[in-house]
């Protein structure tokens, strides 16, 4: 009997698979506790539109973060940071006060999506990546001045 998976189920498949399995486990165990239904001709029709309308959204969400990713490329964004002598931060320069300052700009950039491979504890100019997907990276220069 072929059924279509409504939640994951170990050792057969995700959710929204379709998936062949016996009659008795179909029905006895999979479409009694919930985890199935019986794939009919209409459901699994119903399926496959879901899924490409999904896909859809997904690529057009994928074509504006890179269009995002490619405006912010390249920016320049400003940080007034109270310093003690010698352009020495008190603490450091965070990753949400970075994603504030570019924010500002204009981007709707989350602080999570902010790379600093080290922690910025001087006065002076840094680049900084800002990662939307794994693919999708920007680059912008941030600099940090004395309040």
């Amino acid at each position: 009997m072929k059924v279509i998976l409504l939640k994951d189920v170990k050792g057969l498949g995700k959710a929204r698979d379709i998936k062949e399995v016996s009659d008795g486990y179909a029905r006895n165990c999979l479409i009694k506790q919930g985890l199935a239904e019986e794939a009919t001709a209409v459901k699994i029709n119903s399926l496959n539109i879901k899924k490409g309308a999904e896909e859809f959204h997904r690529q057009e969400e994928i074509k504006a973060l890179k269009e995002q990713a490619k405006n912010l490329n390249g920016k320049n964004v400003t940080l007034k940071i109270k310093c003690g002598e010698n352009g020495k931060i008190f603490g450091s320069v965070t990753t949400k006060e970075i994603a504030d300052a570019i924010n500002e700009l204009g981007f709707n950039v989350d602080k999570k999506k902010v790379l600093l491979k080290d922690a910025i504890k001087n006065l002076g100019e840094y680049t900084v990546e800002v990662k939307f997907l794994p693919e999708v990276l920007a680059k912008v220069k941030v600099t940090v001045v004395a309040e």
